[in-house]
């Protein structure tokens, strides 16, 4: 019987140990067979697809529907590729994470270190923003679009993302300082230091780990959201996922599969990047907050 460590929460044997591997083994290359599937398949010329050799390796190693997918492909008037898309979802995920990581921590710092009156009822109607489904919200949305002068921008597409992660950002962030130690701020105030400084100098660099995991939630929503994009988007600001599924609906003729796997796999990059750079620090972080003392 192996000898728990003081990380380790239950005893297992070697047995046990190897049982369990397996078993996540086989789960690991159940959920990454569809991936490898669309790797393999993007490697190949469009012929070896077509002659029913999809699950075999490529034959011949081509990156010719990478560079297509990319730069050539046919999604709108013009054969621009993924290329001016994905930037389009760059502009639009970035500062839309930014500036709703920030006001969800600002936020929570509000309802847990500066009570008030009704905080409670405020923040119950913020968490019941989390579960309002994307439907329900495309019509007022539009119409604030259509006021404020922003419909069919990228500007826009922030907006309706910074509006519908704020629920999100403000749980995590007020369920992590409800338990930061409130002496600390009432020490700073006794120092003179303000509401604003306070939350940049004391809470903000406190925030680490929680802020991953809202930077992380936040970027794969918005990154793989296409309701709002394909509701609110121009064509000059689409995101990648409604180009991919442009790029899917509108080929004529020969489907070029190889060119679609690798145009799936461009807009999966990003996310798969963000979860292999910082994916460890999710869990950490949810549960960074959870428990007190």
């Amino acid at each position: 019987m192996a000898v728990a460590s003081t990380d380790t929460a239950i005893r297992t044997g070697n047995a046990t140990r190897v049982l369990l591997y397996l078993v996540l083994l086989l789960f690991a290359l159940f959920y990454l067979l569809p991936f490898g599937i669309m790797v393999l398949n993007s490697l190949k010329p469009l012929s070896e697809i077509t002659g029913g050799n999809m699950m075999a390796l490529p034959e011949v190693w081509t990156l010719d529907a990478w560079r297509n997918a990319w730069s050539q492909a046919q999604i709108g008037v013009e054969p621009t590729g993924l290329q001016p898309y994905f930037w389009n979802s760059i502009k639009m995920v970035v500062p839309a994470v930014a500036i709703s990581t920030v006001l969800g921590a600002l936020n929570g710092y509000i309802l847990t270190k500066w009570r008030f009156r009704g905080d409670t009822i405020l923040f119950g109607l913020m968490l019941f923003s989390c579960f309002i489904p994307f439907q329900i919200v495309l019509i007022p949305m539009a119409r604030i679009l259509g006021i404020t002068g922003l419909a069919g921008s990228t500007a826009g597409l922030v907006l309706v993302h910074v509006v519908y992660g704020i629920g999100f950002s403000t749980l995590y962030f007020r369920n992590y300082y409800a338990v930061f130690p409130t002496e600390l701020v009432r020490a700073a105030q006794i120092d003179g230091a303000g509401f604003f400084r306070i939350f940049w100098r004391i809470m903000l660099p406190s925030s680490g780990p929680i802020t991953v995991v809202c930077v992380i939630w936040q970027f794969t929503n918005i990154w793989n959201d296409f309701l709002f994009g394909a509701s609110f988007a121009d064509f000059d600001s689409q995101p990648m996922t409604v180009a991919l599924n442009n790029l899917v609906n509108s080929s004529t003729g020969v489907k070029e599969y190889n060119v679609h796997f690798a145009g799936a796999i461009y807009a999966a990059l990003p996310t798969l990047l963000v979860y292999i750079v910082a994916g460890r620090y999710f869990v950490r972080g949810l549960m960074s907050g959870s428990v007190k003392g």
